[in-house]
């Protein structure tokens, strides 16, 4: 007998879904949890087997994570306040596998906020002018995969990274080493060209430029798996 999806589950198995899965304290999940996610991260979809079947949901979304760099928060101010020991860091960050943030394209670390950095008054970039900006990239991409099927940079297969994602002699040189020096993946190799794709198609820029990529490169801070 052929399994037969809930009736919920088949009104949405030939449309896209799209969403944000935001985890804080990603830490603090259980690992089993965690690893769950590899293959909807890297299909877009969620399979699900059972003894009358196999169902394939679709499974879209954009994963967003926080993390503290330790349990108490505090590792690496230059207060001193951490109270945690080099074990209690490394138990705090294992539940976080390296397949794991292979598939997060962007490791952001971000520092704590000083009082003098709070007190400026400054006025920062508006909502609506970066809403602008990455409307004028998502058009450009719209229009870069029309009738391909793929909808924006991140989604991009192999063939499209290389017809889209060319590098001049000074991008390989910079790749080949960070290729080799931060050891890499197939998969990070590509996930950096994609990064470094729409980093340039915010700059409104037709091609990668060695610094598009360098911005890219940096963004992949394996070291968040040594807290």
């Amino acid at each position: 007998m052929q399994y037969q999806p809930p009736a919920i589950a088949k009104r949405y198995l030939t449309h896209q879904l799209w969403g944000v899965l935001f985890l804080d304290e990603l830490p603090e999940f259980r690992r089993d949890v965690l690893e769950s996610m590899r293959q909807p991260l890297e299909d877009g979809e969620v399979t699900i087997a059972r003894a009358g079947g196999t169902l394939h949901l679709p499974a879209r979304f954009q994963l967003i994570c926080a993390m503290n760099p330790c349990r108490c928060g505090w590792r690496g101010h230059p207060s001193g306040k951490c109270t945690c020991s080099e074990r209690e860091v490394e138990k705090y960050v294992e539940k976080i596998s390296g397949p794991l943030l292979d598939r997060i394209d962007l490791h952001v670390s971000v520092p704590s906020v000083e009082y003098e950095v709070m007190r400026r008054r400054e006025i920062p970039e508006s909502s609506a002018d970066v809403k602008r900006r990455v409307e004028a990239a998502r058009a450009v991409q719209t229009a870069r995969f029309l009738g391909s099927g793929v909808s924006c940079n991140a989604y991009m297969p192999p063939s499209q990274i290389a017809a889209f994602c060319r590098l001049d002699a000074a991008g390989e040189a910079l790749m080949k080493s960070a290729f080799d020096r931060m050891g890499l993946t197939a998969r990070s190799h590509d996930r950096i060209l994609r990064v470094a794709r729409t980093i340039a198609d915010l700059d409104g820029a037709e091609d990668i430029a060695p610094e598009h990529l360098a911005e890219a490169i940096q963004y992949r801070n394996t070291d968040i798996l040594k807290g």
